[in-house]
């Protein structure tokens, strides 16, 4: 995973995702995420239970990982596929 910002010391909440994550639920999610940080809470968005997403949900945790959210018990195969986002964009 990426380095932790110094915002990752301020006490956090888990927001628990599960199912599938699309970019029909991106707009409920970021909400969320945003009145944690609004609250002065580390948004941590734990995926362990998320089977499927679609290319709006991948580059939205690749954009927000680490600066506007963290992430926990990410799936490998949601791993892989932001590692490949991440290296393409490097490209």
């Amino acid at each position: 995973m990426s380095v932790v910002p110094l915002r990752a010391t301020n006490p956090a909440v888990t927001i628990l995702v599960s199912g599938q994550l699309f970019q029909g639920h991106l707009t409920y999610l970021d909400q969320v995420i945003r009145s944690a940080v609004e609250c002065g809470l580390w948004a941590i968005v734990d995926l362990q239970h998320v089977v499927e997403l679609d290319r709006a949900a991948l580059f939205y945790l690749v954009r927000g990982e680490g600066y506007e959210f963290g992430l926990r018990a990410c799936p490998d195969f949601i791993q892989q596929r932001m590692r490949h986002e991440r290296q393409g964009a490097a490209a």
